[in-house]
Formats: structure tokens, sequence, C-alpha cells
């Protein structure tokens, strides 16, 4: 009898140990702390206590760290005449065990049930499976959540209706109808980069949504792409973007040697080219930034060269003169160029030839020459 309760010790010691030793594994390779685990399950084993207590408010249960052994204690009040036997221990009782205990003293009584390391083993698998998945989404969640308003590289997965499923590793994100660019079309297994717009906690694991569009997009590539912007050297003062069609950056070096048009372009235009290629054939115009308005909003309507520039910085507007040959490159096509240049230098700009300034032209031949723009 003795042999067989010894086997059974030594077989719960092995289990307990191997438990122990699963955490081990489970922190190192999951990044899930131990101590969570067992804290978890500790909490949850005080519930099941109640089946043998009647009530756990004044119970408490134990796992050694090293050991896993698992106990159960009792708080019980040292009292002369015990009226509730479940909260109260006799002091006569209670100096069988702490000597120096008095009466009103609270103490702490082992309890642990017959065959509790049964109900503990089978607590513990289910803890731990759903502490694990809480962990791991905890765990994703601040991961994805350091890389908000940043770029990352994924793989597309499926088209969800007209949204886009892509893969970032241990996680999907959702990128959105609105937030991909009209025309670019994606093949499963494509690798693509996007901005992470947010990223939302939820029961079912991090929610991240990315885009295509967003002008943070360019200027974190072009970061990526270009030393002299990631070291700080050159700034990016001003971004104005079309998605899919055109784009245009201010740019600024805090260095006098460092030109910061020819940094972001690079040798033979290599490093915009990537950041193009990226974009699949987007266009990028890089201007140099002047603190100066009519000098910013010369530069903003390259490639077109222009006369003159008149500012009124209080009602941010601008009238702008071009030679006649250069005004339907001013305005660009559609207006984008003069839409753009608009949004980088946050004025209002009016664009006309100098014809058109002079007075030259009749109202119908202006008009004329507006609809051929």
């Amino acid at each position: 009898m003795a042999a067989r309760r010894n086997s059974k010790s030594g077989e719960t010691e092995n289990q307990e140990r191997e438990f122990i030793a699963a955490l081990n594994q489970l922190e190192k390779e999951k990044d899930i702390s131990k101590d969570i685990l067992l804290e978890a399950l500790e909490t949850s084993l005080v519930a099941a206590c109640k089946n043998h207590f009647g009530k756990a408010d004044n119970i408490q249960v134990k796992i050694n760290r090293d050991t896993g052994v698992v106990k159960v204690y009792a708080e019980r009040e040292v009292v002369e005449i015990v009226e509730d036997p479940v909260l109260q221990i006799s002091l006569e009782e209670a100096k069988n065990r702490f000597p120096l205990c008095a009466v009103g003293d609270t103490v702490m009584l082992e309890v642990t049930p017959r065959n509790f390391g049964r109900i503990a083993a089978q607590k513990a698998k289910q803890v731990v499976v759903q502490k694990i998945r809480e962990e791991e989404r905890k765990v994703l969640y601040s991961q994805f959540y350091e890389k908000e308003k940043d770029v990352v590289t994924g793989v597309v997965q499926r088209y969800v209706g007209p949204n886009i499923s892509i893969n970032l590793g241990k996680v999907d994100a959702v990128l959105m109808a609105n937030e991909q660019v009209e025309g670019e079309h994606f093949n499963p297994t494509d690798r693509i980069k996007v901005y992470v717009l947010e990223v939302k906690e939820t029961p079912k694991g991090p929610r991240i949504t990315v885009s295509r569009t967003h002008p943070e997009l360019v200027k974190r590539l072009f970061e990526s792409e270009v030393t002299e912007v990631r070291d700080g050297t050159v700034e990016i003062r001003s971004i104005a973007r079309e998605a899919g069609s055109r784009t245009k950056i201010a740019v600024y070096s805090n260095h006098p040697e460092v030109d910061p048009v020819g940094a972001c372009v690079g040798m033979n235009g290599v490093r915009v080219n990537a950041i193009v290629n990226e974009l699949r054939g987007e266009k990028i115009d890089i201007i140099t930034w002047d603190d100066n308005p009519e000098i910013l909003i010369e530069n903003a309507l390259s490639p077109a060269k222009v006369v003159s520039v008149d500012v009124n910085q209080e009602e941010k507007t601008a009238d702008v003169i071009v030679a006649d040959y250069q005004l339907s490159l001013a305005i660009g096509k559609e207006g984008q160029n003069a839409r753009l240049a608009a949004k980088l230098t946050g004025y209002k700009i009016d664009i006309k030839s100098e014809s058109q300034a002079r007075g030259n032209l009749s109202e119908e031949e202006m008009e004329y020459k507006e609809f051929l723009l």
C-alpha cells in the first residue's frame, strides 16, 4: 500500500516538474511570462476550491515556481469560541501549529484537498491554452501598435469583396477599398509595402488597417531609401499626393554641403526610381523647400518656369504669371500640377499667362484657351 502511495506521489512530482519545464519552454518560444500563466492558474484553482470548501473567499492557492507543487491555504481568524469553522479557528488548535499566535490574529492553514493535483492538472491545461491565446494577442497588438504610422512589407493573400487581405507575418491586415490606389491590381503572393493606418485591439486579436494612398507612405519610403532623410540631414517639409498619378515633395537640407533634391534623387535617379517602382510608376516631383513663399510657390510649380509671383500672406493666396507657352505646363493635365502645388505650399494659386495678365486676349479667346487646356 505504501509502495503504491509512493509510486503515485512520485508520478505526481514528475508531472509537476514536467509542467514547470513546459511553462519555461513556452516562455522562451512564445515570449509569454511563466508568472502570468501561473497567476492565472492560481486564480482558476481558487474558483475550483468552491467545490470543496463551499466558498473560496478566504482561500489562496500557491504554486511553487520551481517545483510546480500546488498547495491550498485557508485564511482563518484565531478566536476563543469557533462560530464559523470555515473562517475561524480556535486558539487551542491554532497554537498547535502556530505557538506564538493570539486571539484576533489571522493564520494561514494548509488545507490542500486529496487528489487536488488531478484537479490542478485539468485546470492547468484549460488555463494555459486560454492564456496563451490571450498573451499571443497582446504580444501581437504590442508589436504592431509600435508600427502604427510606419511602413511594413506584406504578402497579398486574397481579395475579400472590394478589400484585400495582406499577411504581415503572424497577423493579417486589411487594405480597404478606399485605401487602394485606383488601377492597382495585385495577385496572391505579391509582396507590397503598405502604410499602417491604425492598430485596434479586439477579442480576436489586433485589427490592422493599412493604406497604399496615404501621403505618409511616400515619406516613409524616402526615409527607408535615402540615408540623408533617415538621419535628419534632409527633411521632407511638405508632401502632396494624388495616389497612383503624381506626388510632389518639398525637401530642405540642414547641411550647407548637401543638396536635398540630389540626395533624394540619387546617382542616376536610383533612389527615387526605387520608390517609383514600389508605387508602380507614380510620378514624383522633388523640389527645394524655401521659407520665402514666393520662391517656394515658384519651385512648387516645377517643371513650369515662372515669370513672377505675388503673394498675399494674410489671405494665403498667390497670383502667378508664366510665359504663354508655359501656361499649360504650369496648370498641368486637368489642373493637377497647380492643384498639387497649392496643397504643397498651403496657398491658393491663381495662374495666368503674360498675355492674360496684360489683358491682350479677348474674353472669348481666353475662354477658348482655357477650353483647350
